[in-house]
């Protein structure tokens, strides 16, 4: 088979598969012209991070019916916004009747791009767009699971709205997943996700992350990844925040397998901030690379990066913080630090601050520091009776308790903590 053999071969089977699945025909041809262009982009770059080897394009456009007994630990909520996905089937979706009436819409993707087009259609697919790279153009062409959040005008919402993605790996094929969320003007609400895998099979996730605040809008998205060693994931976050929104992010990398990563905060609005508190741990001899990224294109933007990661076994982990203040951007702040922890000799580990600065009146600063653990440190508290496994534990605490205790989030702390408590005893 030849190259336009093998292209009219794969875009056959994906429009096939999207016109089994009924897409809208605005979808379908987003889907086609992704496909067309996806062998003419580069893949995203990380500084002073390899992946020539991964294979993270799977072209098949599978639609799979998942069992929701694999759901069966996850505790359905009675009093808070909840969705539970297990591969393409959506298993609960729980959304109190006040915050029903008052316009929020909590519900699958496809469901949404069907009942609602007039609040996907102009987003989805538009904050990271099929053009930008080949693995953005590989996710809008076999794009085949998601979320979809809105929350109206001026409307707060106290409770955090939940969302729990199970990679349904019993079954050979990708999750490529898409979380859309609409914060219309002036509303404030948490949202929180929870991945994991079930079963073994070795399969790709690639999974996409939009968020839209647009003027005086707060959200504070958090997350805990845990997808399996089995899974190779890519992922991509980026909000697009206008005048006078915030969005807020704090995120545990816990994923067992090797990781490709992309956070990226685009302050377009005068007077737009943004957080950004992550804390990953690596093990064995997995690879991790992260670029997380914050551009200041309006004035007197705020833009803070914190990261934290421990490393362990033979593992790589990566952080490129990368700070991007536009010209115009007058008054902007852009801060960041980053820092790694090595357990073991034979880890590799960076912490790559990138500053780019096309604007005279701003502030900008950055701190990086990639060591070994204190054997010092480990000895005195051995010294007082503690075995090496729990000072070690102790010590890596303490280390990421800086991102640990400015997540705004009670239950994301203690899922986090309770997360890398796993982590460090299997890793």
């Amino acid at each position: 088979m030849n190259a336009v053999e093998s292209t009219e071969t794969l875009n056959a089977a994906l429009v096939a598969g999207a016109t089994e699945h009924r897409d809208p025909d605005w979808l379908v041809a987003q889907r086609t012209a992704a496909l067309a262009q996806i062998d003419q982009l580069r893949v995203p770059k990380f500084h002073r991070f390899t992946y020539r080897d991964w294979n993270l394009l799977d072209h098949r456009l599978l639609w799979q019916a998942s069992d929701p007994a694999l759901a069966a630990d996850i505790a359905q909520a009675t009093d808070h916004g909840q969705l539970i996905q297990v591969g393409q089937t959506t298993v609960a979706v729980n959304l109190p009747q006040a915050l029903q009436a008052q316009g929020v819409i909590l519900t699958d993707l496809f469901t949404a791009l069907t009942q609602y087009p007039e609040l996907t259609k102009p987003y989805l697919n538009q904050i990271i767009p099929a053009t930008e790279d080949k693995l953005a153009a590989y996710h809008v062409a076999y794009l085949n699971s998601g979320i979809f959040l809105y929350v109206p005008q001026n409307l707060v919402i106290d409770q955090p709205i939940e969302a729990h993605i199970v990679q349904d790996s019993t079954q050979d094929g990708p999750q490529v997943s898409h979380v859309l969320i609409v914060a219309d003007r002036g509303s404030q609400f948490a949202f929180t996700q929870h991945l994991t895998t079930q079963g073994t099979r070795a399969n790709l996730a690639n999974n996409v992350v939009e968020i839209v605040a647009n003027d005086n809008s707060r959200i504070k998205f958090a997350s805990v990844d845990e997808l399996g060693r089995d899974t190779l994931t890519y992922f991509n976050r980026r909000a697009l925040v206008k005048h006078n929104a915030e969005v807020d992010w704090a995120v545990g990398l816990m994923n067992l397998g090797d990781t490709l990563g992309q956070f990226d905060t685009d302050l377009v609005g005068e007077g737009a901030q943004t957080d950004t508190k992550v804390v990953a741990i690596t093990s064995q001899a997995q690879r991790e690379g992260i670029n997380t990224r914050i551009t200041n294109r309006g004035k007197h933007t705020v833009g803070n990066i914190l990261q934290r990661g421990v490393l362990l076994g033979t593992s790589e982990l990566v952080f490129n913080g990368i700070g991007d203040i536009i010209h115009g951007a007058a008054g902007a702040n852009a801060e960041q630090e980053n820092r790694l922890l090595m357990m073991t000799p034979g880890t590799h580990g960076d912490a790559n601050p990138i500053l780019l600065i096309d604007e005279n009146d701003v502030i900008a600063g950055h701190a990086a520091s990639v060591g070994q653990v204190d054997q010092q440190q480990l000895y005195y508290l051995m010294s007082r009776g503690i075995d090496r496994k729990t000072a070690e534990r102790l010590v890596i605490r303490g280390f990421l308790s800086a991102v640990l205790s400015a997540i705004p989030s009670k239950n994301v702390q203690q899922q986090l903590i309770k997360t890398i408590e796993r982590n460090l005893q299997n890793g």
